[in-house]
């Protein structure tokens, strides 16, 4: 059980800083293929914003719930 806690925390502190980093820094590269699709006009920024929040929400929940 203890080590099902520690991956969890682990799992979610990854989220979180991935999401900081895209959401918050505009760090838009740590999305796969962002850049080019960005590039022809196939994704937006607003996406990548949704996605940065979305995986900071998703760790800040999984890191929460240990």
């Amino acid at each position: 059980m203890t080590l099902l806690k520690i991956i969890l925390i682990l799992v979610g502190l990854v989220f979180i800083i991935f999401g900081y980093l895209i959401y918050f820094k505009e760090k838009y590269n740590l999305i796969n293929g962002f850049e080019s699709d960005f590039k022809y006009g196939r994704k937006t920024e607003s996406y990548a914003k949704k996605v940065g929040l979305t995986e900071f929400i998703i760790g800040i929940v999984v890191t929460v719930i240990k």
